[in-house]
């Protein structure tokens, strides 16, 4: 009996290990990679592609396609962004990281990018929390500074920046806050905000693999605001954001009247869920307005009425 035991016993280690290893797989699907670039995605981001699209609103497709999944991971280009710390406590914390070039030592000379050397995002993996801000480098060591706000939870730092001797890149890394951890979904579909007195509305076509014109309207008290302010040489900035992997892409309006309409052309590179955040400057204050859009299957027509859009195509 002790001779059949064994095999018995090693037979059910292994089928308890498969059931370990497809839950394993299933919550990493869930939550989307982590430091992970996938292969179709990452030539884009190795030739700098990725990240800040120009005022031009031409160039083509294919290229806003691939500037939509920037961010991925940590070394791109030979570039790569290390925190630190990646472990901190909630509340008002100093962000502290270093880029480092191909030859390992810190990069300590970038080129100016719509007037900033280092755009930095940093949001929660919910997609709550965000906030773009801009370090201070230490040109002496090519560490950057900056101070955020941080609760309990798993956050995304992506850095979208031009280093003096190479291509723009950007770059992306995970951040641990303590403490209890409450995720928020990221809901339904949601193409109006209101901030800070302001009402945005968002419309657009909504499809994937398919250039659109997205338009922010900005009003006040019922009024159509028209003298929006230029911030960081635009009127506004729009950040799009993947939930699951946290894709990235920045991109900046057409040139245009300072309101009440922004419009940006980009392209949604996969359907599913994604997280926008305008930037907007009016009185002297920079706004951020949210929005969540549920991105459909392109099938060669406008499909922005089919998935809720809101009627303001242009």
């Amino acid at each position: 009996m002790s001779d059949l035991g064994t095999p018995w016993r090693v037979a059910a280690f292994v089928a308890a290990l498969a059931v370990v290893l497809a839950a394993s797989v299933g919550i990493g699907r869930a939550v989307g990679p982590v430091d992970a670039e996938p292969a179709e995605h990452a030539a884009g981001a190795e030739h700098g592609s990725a990240g800040h699209d120009s005022h031009d609103a031409g160039g083509s497709e294919e290229s806003k396609t691939a500037a939509a999944v920037a961010g991925l991971s940590t070394s791109a280009a030979g570039y790569t962004l290390a925190l630190a710390d990646d472990r901190l406590a909630p509340g008002r914390r100093t962000l502290a990281l270093t880029v480092t070039g191909p030859d390992g030592a810190a990069v300590t000379a970038y080129d100016v990018q719509h007037e900033k050397e280092l755009h930095l995002v940093v949001v929660r993996r919910d997609l709550t929390g965000f906030q773009h801000v801009h370090p201070v480098l230490d040109r002496a060591t090519g560490e950057w500074t900056v101070d955020v706000d941080l609760t309990p939870g798993a956050w995304r730092v992506v850095a979208d920046l031009d280093p003096a001797d190479g291509d723009p890149v950007v770059l992306g890394t995970d951040l641990l806050v303590s403490g209890p951890q409450q995720p928020v979904d990221i809901g339904a579909q949601r193409l109006a905000d209101s901030v800070d007195g302001y009402d945005v509305t968002l419309g657009g076509s909504l499809v994937a693999g398919a250039e659109t014109e997205l338009s922010l309207t900005v009003s006040r008290d019922g009024e159509p605001v028209t003298d929006l302010q230029p911030y960081l040489g635009a009127y506004g900035h729009l950040v799009a954001m993947r939930a699951g992997d946290l894709g990235y892409l920045h991109v900046h309006p057409e040139d245009g009247a300072p309101g009440p309409a922004i419009s940006f052309h980009t392209a949604f590179p996969d359907p599913g869920a994604y997280r926008l955040f305008l930037d907007f400057r009016h009185g002297g204050e920079v706004h951020t307005a949210t929005f969540t859009v549920h991105v459909g299957e392109g099938h060669g027509h406008d499909g922005g009425h089919d998935e809720g859009g809101s009627g303001h195509d242009h």
